[in-house]
């Protein structure tokens, strides 16, 4: 089982195909949507999601209110495990500080990611308010 990450550059890889495989996306179809709908930008411009991937491309993700910015370290067409998929990308600093800084506002505002339920409408509220500060 020699290589696990497929360096063979003479592959063309569609961007939706390396999503998929990146394990962004549950499906290529999942995949292909977010393209398509412009939450995934190539190179920093909206692109097909035809688009064929080269290494140390830089691909700006987003992800409900998360955004994520990554740099092409691989190329595979195949979906593997999480901790091979980890090995596509490389996630830049500005994109982990950024998403992190986001964590704490929620959380300074008194929002965690894990849900008590439904929320109140007050909580929507705030919850909307805080989002549309961060656009």
């Amino acid at each position: 089982m020699g290589n696990k990450v497929d360096n063979n550059t003479d592959d063309k890889i569609r961007l939706d195909k390396w999503l998929w495989a990146a394990r962004f996306y549950r499906t290529r179809a999942l995949a292909k949507q977010a393209v398509e709908s412009g939450k995934v930008h190539y190179q920093g411009t909206k692109t097909k999601c035809s688009r064929v991937v080269e290494l140390h491309a830089k691909i700006t993700i987003r992800q409900g209110t998360d955004e994520k910015t990554v740099l092409v370290q691989a190329l595979s067409g195949s979906r593997r495990g999480a901790p091979e998929a980890a090995l596509l990308y490389h996630e830049t600093a500005q994109s982990e500080k950024a998403r992190t800084d986001l964590a704490a506002g929620k959380k300074a505002m008194g929002q965690t990611t894990i849900s008590q339920g439904k929320p109140t409408k007050k909580q929507r509220r705030d919850q909307q308010r805080f989002e549309q500060q961060q656009l």
